[in-house]
């Protein structure tokens, strides 16, 4: 039961409830509106899902990308990255599979032309060998791969292994230049390896 007092009381108490609910709503109100600008300072990127990507020439199957996730960045970079790792396999004018390059990150920096490939980089050939390192760089103008770190070549068959500080190749990888190479190989011919002059 309310005396008159209390009744005169109650306006002024809902008034001030209110002015309180309506106070934090407009807090939560700026919050999300800070939210939205900072997002919209932050830069500009596409993300994409489960890619898998068909380059063609021709109607010829050159290549093909899969990766977990791409972000596609707008800025001035206009980079292309996979953070949770890509793979890209190569075909020949055939489709037979020529290569594959699998690495647990890349990114393909599209205004300096260079396509980087980073942590546990394996180079798979058709015939079985395969090259490990931790980075890998193709130069789209050069058309040609190289690094600067350590590498690791294991030929098919167990016919050999060669290690070097860093390399640079062709496209097919049939041309390796490594710095300080150490290592060995049988040839297929069964001959004995000659060395010195």
């Amino acid at each position: 039961m309310f005396t008159l007092n209390q009744v005169g009381q109650i306006p002024f108490l809902f008034s001030a409830l209110l002015g309180m609910i309506l106070f934090c709503s407009c807090e939560n109100d700026l919050k999300d509106i800070n939210e939205i600008e900072n997002i919209q300072k932050e830069e500009a990127v596409d993300i994409s899902k489960d890619v898998r990507v068909i380059y063609s020439d021709s109607a010829v199957v050159k290549a093909e990308l899969t990766g977990p996730e791409l972000r596609i960045y707008h800025d001035s970079t206009g980079n292309y990255e996979f953070q949770k790792g890509l793979q890209i396999i190569f075909f020949d004018k055939d489709g037979n599979e020529t290569q594959r390059i699998k690495s647990d990150y890349g990114v393909q920096r599209s205004t300096l032309g260079i396509t980087e490939f980073r942590k546990n980089v394996v180079i798979t050939m058709a015939d079985g060998s395969v090259i490990k390192t931790e980075e890998l760089f193709y130069d789209e103008n050069k058309k040609e791969y190289y690094n600067s770190v350590p590498i690791f070549m294991e030929f098919k068959d167990s016919r050999g292994n060669i290690q070097a500080t860093s390399f640079r190749s062709d496209v097919n990888f049939e041309n390796i230049r490594g710095e300080s190479m150490t290592g060995f190989t049988i040839p297929d011919s069964g001959q004995v390896p000659a060395f010195g002059p």
